[in-house]
């Protein structure tokens, strides 16, 4: 297993760009992506919405998709699955919280209004008129709805991209997913009244559902489970019994680890590692770990720095390079090489005390500390290993 993963751009290309510059082992050159021999590039989801740039991220994992066929696995996370809804949704059937008023307006004040308050994504409009006036098409109200409507027609690029996806993505003991795996989830998939013997055959149902409900889309339009399944529960942040929406972090969006009975079922699958984007936990990837498990957060929005890091990762091994501002101001590279055997490194485990995520190491030998606070507010600080050596870390 040698996996590159990339997660969460969503329509950055700058955040590409960062992951791939020094990149030993995913290139970008003249504007596709290149593999190293022996590499599989997994993109976690969430192509598109905060950046202006989306069509063209889309378009890159196509490309790259034909390239290199199953050497690029591409998963689909909610901001790109979601967009399937604006067919009927812009065609007479808004959403039923959308107000009266902005019915009664042309479907561009429609699109604006289903784009901030029901898809987490306010600026998404003015960053596809960028888009569009940067390919020299028209870039009023009605030319955006239609590029969006377009994109999800057959043959548009969102539905291309949505084929191409999958689910869930196993690669040895490590399991690919956007959102996590939750004791709501695991080994079910909607439409089965039973849970999956172990973890491959609930990757393989899921991809079934998933593929079922893409069809569905095809011949009515209609793909009411899947929209359903990818978005969080009615006044919440959460779906809990969701792969693609699940949140492995507290409301406070510090990390954790899967319940002990869902990590039990994922161990019994051989299972060790978990491997997902979505829930955002500062500038670089998070680890959290106990003697047997591994949860990686590798989100790369919503970060102080917001650049695309660089991960990859090998059977037992993590290697990452990205950067970090702590609070006191200044910014630094998190550069080191983990391995997940090693159950005496603090890396991954928590000051029972404070709280404070161990969360990487920093170039100059010091760790990385997180702690996500109320009102989406984060502290991280570096501290030395003397430091890190005198405090009551827990697995």
């Amino acid at each position: 297993m040698n996996v590159a993963y990339l997660t969460d751009i969503e329509g950055r290309w700058d955040k590409l760009e960062s992951f791939a510059s020094g990149n030993p082992h995913v290139a970008l050159e003249d504007g596709a992506l290149r593999l190293a021999d022996g590499v599989t590039f997994v993109f976690g989801g969430d192509a598109i919405d905060r950046g202006p740039h989306g069509r063209k991220i889309v378009d890159l994992l196509l490309r790259a998709r034909k390239d290199y066929g199953e050497r690029v696995v591409l998963l689909a996370g909610n901001r790109d699955i979601n967009k399937l809804r604006l067919r009927p949704e812009l065609d007479g059937n808004p959403p039923p919280s959308m107000p009266a008023d902005v019915r009664s307006q042309p479907r561009g004040a429609q699109l604006r209004w289903i784009l901030a308050n029901t898809m987490g994504a306010k600026d998404a409009f003015r960053h596809r008129v960028a888009e569009l006036e940067r390919e020299g098409e028209k870039a009023d109200d009605e030319a955006v709805v239609e590029s969006y409507l377009a994109d999800v027609a057959p043959g548009g690029a969102i539905r291309r991209y949505l084929l191409e996806c999958k689910i869930a993505h196993r690669a040895g003991s490590t399991l690919f997913l956007h959102g996590g795996v939750t004791i709501e989830n695991i080994n079910l998939a909607p439409g089965r009244s039973t849970r999956a013997r172990d973890v491959d055959q609930w990757v393989e149902w899921l991809d079934d559902f998933y593929r079922t409900e893409l069809d569905a889309f095809e011949e009515q339009l209609s793909v009411s489970p899947l929209l359903t399944y990818q978005a969080p529960l009615a006044g919440t942040r959460f779906n809990q019994q969701s792969v693609v929406y699940a949140r492995l972090a507290d409301t406070n969006g510090n990390p954790l680890l899967p319940d002990a009975a869902a990590v039990g079922k994922l161990r019994a699958s051989g299972i060790g590692r978990l491997v997902v984007g979505h829930t955002p936990s500062g500038d670089s990837p998070s680890f959290v770990r106990d003697r047997d498990f591994e949860l990686i957060l590798a989100d790369n929005s919503y970060g102080r720095i917001e650049r695309g890091s660089q991960l990859f990762l090998t059977e037992h091994e993590a290697r990452v390079r990205a950067y970090t501002k702590l609070d006191d101001g200044s910014e630094h590279l998190v550069a080191f090489t983990t391995d997940r055997r090693d159950v005496d490194s603090p890396l991954g485990k928590r000051d029972r005390k404070t709280g404070h995520l161990v969360k990487g190491l920093l170039e100059n030998g010091d760790y990385l500390l997180y702690r996500g606070l109320p009102k989406y507010e984060v502290e991280q600080l570096g501290e030395d290993a003397t430091a890190i050596a005198r405090r009551a870390l827990d697995q």
